[in-house]
């Protein structure tokens, strides 16, 4: 651990603007294997040099130093305006580019509907969706495993975040996000997010100029979807569209077309695809690992003798919220929280930083810290049942004012597929060999060759 007292943090050597450039592009194509080379050279908390900029851009991953990042004063940090690499993907109305009393307010009117009896309204739609997916897998079917996922965690979010049922504006949204999402689906697709210079448009065959046009239709659709709700209201609808727009701040102002367009997609970013890598990522230890299958296995079917569990019931399940928790610490599908910038110098945890320091949380450096995590690289839920981590051990949604509003939403979609998925099928990895992290735009996911195979439907699948 780096010495705070020194009131300085390791980092290389200053060296030139090629150099640094090169060990970008490493973090693009390798973002895991390059975190952790740096930290085993440097520590825990460290400093790097950007290219073509002023500021320096600092690392915390101990636990001292992300409590001092996470419980600064709003003032002393801002958190927006590091963000706005996301810009182009949500607008600048989004919860995540916002500062001060703006995102107080937008949070504020976000938070309801990710909470409370709202979560019971969502879990007929996840069951149903995953329902329907496995319908179409047979005994002897293989699918590829995180386009499955991709798949439900879209519907879901176009059915309870969206409001849009089976028709002519939900299948060309589903198909113009699914085209814009796997736009940035490669480390090379992804150097668009990481470096503006690439985003020029030079017409609808070039990558930003494709990415454009795909924004503008999802655009179309999404502001036809809002005019339609204001002509006509139904105060019955329960889907996250229709609560934010009847949602009132403390003056009693709704939001706008456009912050409700910004807010769809702040949405569905970090909801959609988090979600599905999370899934590939927890079929594939459950079924890579026969002593987590088997016990997963033996908690599902004592719950199953119930012919219609809870869905409350099934989120409390010990062993499956470890199994997704454990899921979520190895490979945290955002390897860093939000960046902050440090606004006026400051000094946390004993560092003095100067101002415009850009801080990044790093998640992925946290979860793999060998003194709080015993054999870091061991897929093991059994951690979970055996103690408690602090938000500065295990933050695998952010932390501070910035940790994301749907976390309890995420975990109640992953088990509640995890749960119908094991429950009606036997699965087994079509290839046994480990899988390897991949970059999917500003996430980490599994390759698309993790492929499983439906081996026989359980006795309480549909239809007995």
């Amino acid at each position: 651990m780096a010495d705070f007292s020194t009131h300085s943090l390791n980092g290389p050597p200053k060296t030139s603007v090629w150099h640094r450039r090169l060990w970008g592009l490493r973090f693009i194509f390798h973002p895991l294997e390059t975190l952790e080379a740096r930290t085993q050279v440097y520590g825990d908390d460290y400093r790097l040099s950007q290219p073509d900029a002023k500021a320096a851009l600092v690392y915390f991953s101990s636990p001292e130093a992300l409590e001092a990042l996470f419980t600064a004063k709003p003032e002393q940090l801002s958190a927006g305006r590091a963000n706005q690499i996301l810009q182009a993907l949500i607008g600048e109305q989004g919860l995540v580019l916002l500062e001060g009393e703006a995102h107080q307010r937008q949070r504020q009117l976000l938070m309801p509907p990710f909470h409370g009896d709202r979560m019971r309204s969502y879990a007929q739609v996840i069951q149903a969706i995953t329902t329907q997916t496995m319908s179409q897998w047979k005994p002897g079917t293989t699918f590829a495993v995180r386009p499955a996922m991709q798949s439900i965690s879209l519907q879901v979010i176009l059915k309870a975040v969206f409001g849009l049922n089976a028709g002519s504006r939900y299948e060309q949204l589903r198909q113009a996000l699914s085209q814009m999402l796997d736009g940035f689906g490669s480390p090379i697709s992804a150097m668009l997010l990481f470096y503006p210079f690439l985003q020029k448009d030079w017409g609808a065959w070039s990558p930003w100029g494709r990415f454009l046009r795909l924004r503008q239709q999802v655009d179309a659709l999404l502001y036809a979807e809002i005019a339609d709700r204001h002509r006509h209201s139904d105060a019955n609808r329960t889907d996250i569209l229709a609560l934010l727009m009847a949602a009132r701040d403390s003056e009693g102002q709704p939001l706008s077309d456009v912050e409700l367009r910004d807010e769809l997609m702040t949405l569905l970013f970090a909801g959609h695809e988090t979600t599905a890598s999370a899934l590939a990522w927890s079929l594939y230890w459950i079924t890579f690992l026969p002593d987590v299958y088997t016990q997963l296995l033996s908690e599902i079917n004592a719950l199953k003798v119930t012919a219609d569990p809870d869905p409350m019931t099934i989120a409390r399940l010990p062993y499956l919220n470890a199994v997704c928790q454990e899921t979520l610490r190895l490979y945290p599908i955002a390897i860093s929280a939000f960046p902050r910038v440090v606004k006026q110098p400051i000094t946390l945890a004993g560092y003095d930083l100067e101002a415009g320091t850009v801080i990044m949380p790093s998640i992925y450096l946290a979860h793999h810290r060998a003194a709080v995590y015993p054999e870091p690289k061991r897929f093991r839920p059994e951690r979970f049942l055996e103690r408690q981590f602090s938000p500065y051990e295990y933050l695998p949604f952010g932390g501070g004012d910035r940790r994301c509003i749907g976390s309890a939403f995420a975990l109640f979609e992953m088990k509640l597929v995890l749960f119908q998925l094991l429950s009606n099928l036997e699965l087994r990895l079509v290839n046994t060999k480990p899988v390897r992290p991949l970059r999917r735009g500003l996430t980490v996911a599994p390759s698309d060759q993790l492929r499983l195979q439906v081996t026989s439907l359980r006795r309480s699948a549909v239809g007995d």
